[in-house]
């Protein structure tokens, strides 16, 4: 048996070593003792004072939690049977503007650390830079989209690692005493985050290696990676662990490829995020157990993302690509809710893991639930159009850039330009990121939407000279893929009829770090359009509520000027979770922005959340598709099966077709049944590597499953294999939902296609859906009408 250990600084395939202090047991040991304390990595097993340790963990972020909170989760993860708490750092959070750091409040992640090891658990820290995490642009700061390029973040560009490197030095200095060899919690330290999807560049991960290491970390650094990314980003230097939601043997069979070491589990995941417009995810309590004990069983360990998954607080939600903005809710159908409650999810998690405990170990009993109110439902009676509340001042620009040149981070910005009389005509803009709301003189006459990369608005025709308006609100940046290049505003040039639009003024509400609030004058009644609004109700007593939003539209809540997040009434979250603390007993002033108007401006705080409520009728308007698919007479470019089984599967075409969009259709599936599901589309180039997917949208999808779940085809080109398109199973759609399907991806230009990786839908072997016999087309393959 090879015993690594911090004080020789030897690395098994990359891990190094630490000192402990014996937390399993009690924390309350004398520094000398402490720092006796070893952790090592051995040929099979954590060891812990020379003794086994099975890390037992689960993922809480402190940016999602209320400080106020911070004891209470940690008391109910330990009470869950856990024995570690994973942490990450969001790069942007703590330095939203350059060379600005902050740690202070709940930004404190050095207390965090404490109160971890106050309850007796061990922590380990995943750092960054890049986090994903369904977070603002996946951690990193809006500040370096400042640079011109979109292929320089998470690469050797200097113009992200001389930024990254200073942010580590800057997370060293405040946490570095924290880490197991300086008489804290901090076992291990991860380097990056999934790098293996996102890239290809090894020694990119060796620099993000060195940054660690120069900024003073000595505890053992780590990577992790999804199953089929493991292989091919492992480096000397690194331990690894795997990230999966099924399946841990083959998970493990992974890991022992690459390394002789304990085997574990980075992210087990216990259920998953939520995204605007789509059915609320849930999780599997059961088959998690199982899971779980069969990871116990095997001697490895785990870390479950997420034991408790809370709030994306203020505007620090993230966006799914291609472009699916998260619900501010990141509840997550964790064990631990959304507000800290522990339920049958949770029993059912404790009770699996308690078999597996080391002699002598009892777990203490779940924390009581904090303190519910219910508030009385009450009006908002003051309001302030958004044009009184921008600024006087404007930028003037010809043509206009991404708002990041202008230095500003995200929030509300009006473009206005003067449009001279003449006949009707389409505006059209390069590019919108997010929505944006497009009027003439006050009246508004369209909508532009990312999400479906809808551009252009027909003008009417006009006899006098014309103010044209773009408001335009920036929803979340991307927090994955390559789509993390994601520059927000109006980007010219922006035509109409085809001439370019130029002289612009650009007002701005920016928001910032923490949703700060612009002067706003208050005037009695209703106003038109995007406007804040403004009211306030009396507490008796403090508590947790869920404030319901469910009669308003669009946009941000503020409750005693601080940004509680986002809402939208198309769901499926219809609630904002309101910490107690955060309440005062008294007068508590609440603050509106919406940006299609109330269709009642009343509130009220409800003692459960509603998080699986979706109301489509009431998104952006968006016309009916007319797509048609037209394959008659198109030759397959490929014509096969797929293997059995969850394995990803490269096809390799005859000869390479020319083409701006592509088809699988599903002929049949192997259980018999008439669905079909794909977790991951992509397209080989001739290199064999994946082509960039950035610009890919769905033009044509057979069937879709939007009640029982989120199957909606988007899923299938999102880079995320743990959800997948699945065609419909409920409703009325159903009956007809039957083979042959077609999913038709449009490229956004002609691309060579040399072959297809697909991704079947993850799961046990006799899961519905993952077909067998099929057929690949590439060309101009849907007609519209």
């Amino acid at each position: 048996m090879t015993i690594i250990s911090a004080s020789r600084r030897r690395v098994l395939h990359g891990a190094g070593a630490a000192a402990a202090a014996g937390a399993i047991g009690s924390l309350l040991l004398p520094m000398s003792a402490q720092a006796a304390a070893r952790f090592t990595i051995s040929d099979t097993d954590f060891l812990l004072d020379g003794q086994r340790l099975q890390i037992r963990c689960g993922e809480m972020h402190f940016a999602r939690v209320p400080r106020e909170y911070w004891q209470h989760r940690l008391k109910a993860i330990k009470a869950m049977g856990l024995n570690t708490v994973c942490a990450y750092l969001f790069w942007n959070y703590h330095e939203w503007r350059e060379g600005r750091f902050d740690w202070q409040g709940q930004r404190d992640a050095a207390e965090f650390c404490k109160l971890a090891q106050q309850e007796g658990l061990w922590v380990i820290l995943r750092p960054g830079p890049y986090a994903c995490a369904e977070w603002e642009m996946g951690g990193l700061p809006w500040w370096l989209l400042k640079q011109p390029g979109d292929a320089f973040l998470r690469t050797r560009n200097a113009a992200f690692v001389q930024p990254a490197r200073h942010y580590m030095k800057e997370v060293g200095r405040v946490l570095g005493p924290q880490q197991i060899t300086h008489g804290g919690p901090i076992l291990m330290v991860q380097v990056e985050n999934e790098y293996g999807f996102f890239g290809e560049d090894l020694d990119y991960m060796r620099d993000m290696k060195r940054m660690l290491l120069d900024a003073g970390f000595d505890v053992p650094l780590f990577q992790c990676n999804p199953t089929n990314a493991v292989v091919k980003s492992h480096i000397d230097g690194l331990f690894n662990v795997v990230n999966f939601g099924s399946d841990p043997v083959a998970g493990f069979k992974v890991l022992d490829q690459v390394q002789k070491g304990p085997r574990m589990c980075g992210e087990y995941y216990s259920g998953w995020f939520d995204t605007w417009g789509a059915p609320h995810r849930r999780g599997s309590a059961n088959g998690a157990v199982a899971d779980i004990q069969t990871m116990l069983k095997a001697n490895g360990s785990f870390s479950l993302y997420m034991a408790h998954g809370g709030t994306s607080f203020g505007l620090w939600g993230g966006c799914d690509r291609p472009f699916r903005p998260d619900t501010s809710s990141y509840d997550y159908d964790a064990p631990i809710s959304e507000a800290g409650w522990t339920g049958e999810k949770f029993t059912a998690y404790r009770e699996g893991i308690k078999p597996f405990l080391q002699a002598g170990e009892t777990l203490p009993p779940p924390p009581p639930q904090n303190p519910v109110i219910s508030i009385a439902p009450f009006s908002l009676k003051e309001s302030c159009a958004v044009s009184a509340a921008l600024p006087a001042n404007g930028i003037k620009a010809v043509s206009p850039l991404p708002i990041e040149q202008y230095d500003i981070s995200r929030g509300l910005v009006s473009y206005r330009v003067t449009l001279p009389a003449g006949p009707a005509g389409t505006l059209e803009a390069a590019k919108v990121r997010d929505l944006a709301w497009v009027s003439i003189d006050g009246k508004q006459i369209g909508t532009m939407d990312t999400r479906y990369r809808r551009f252009s608005v027909d003008i009417p025709a006009r006899s006098i000279p014309v103010t044209l308006e773009i408001l335009l609100y920036t929803i979340a940046r991307v927090n994955f893929g390559v789509e993390i290049h994601d520059r927000k505003g109006l980007h010219g040039p922006v035509r109409f009829n085809g001439q370019p639009l130029e002289n612009w003024d650009i007002r701005a509400i920016d928001f910032d770090a923490d949703g700060v609030l612009p002067p706003l004058t208050w005037k009695t009644g209703r106003t038109q359009g995007a406007a804040f609004w403004r009211g306030s109700f009396d507490a008796a007593q403090t508590g947790d509520t869920f404030l319901d939003m469910s009669s308003w539209g669009q946009g941000i809540v503020w409750i005693n000027g601080r940004c509680l997040g986002r809402y939208w009434s198309i769901g499926p979250t219809q609630t904002m979770y309101l910490p107690g603390p955060w309440l005062q007993r008294g007068r508590n002033e609440v603050v509106v922005l919406d940006l299609t108007g109330p269709r009642s401006a009343r509130i009220a705080g409800l003692k459960t959340p509603i998080l699986d409520q979706l109301h489509p009728e009431l998104d952006l308007p968006r016309p009916p598709s007319k797509v048609k698919p037209a394959l008659d007479g198109v030759k397959p470019a490929y014509e096969g099966e797929f293997a059995r089984g969850a394995a990803v599967q490269d096809v390799v075409f005859a000869q390479p077709v020319k083409g701006r969009q592509f088809c699988l259709e599903s002929l049949d599936a192997f259980d018999g049944k008439q669905y079909a599901a794909v977790a991951e589309l992509a397209l080989l180039g001739t290199d064999g590597k994946p082509l960039n997917q950035s610009n890919w949208t769905i033009a044509y999808a057979s069937s879709e499953e939007a009640t029982k779940e989120d199957g909606g085809a988007l899923n299938a080109i999102n880079g995320q294999a743990t959800d997948h398109w699945h065609t419909a199973y409920s409703g009325k759609a159903a009956a007809s939902s039957k083979h042959p399907h077609q999913l038709i991806i449009d490229l956004g230009t002609d691309a060579t296609v040399a072959g297809l990786r697909y991704t079947p839908r993850q799961g046990p072997d006799n899961v519905t859906g993952r077909i067998w016999h099929f057929r690949a087309y590439i060309g101009q393959l849907v007609t519209a009408p």
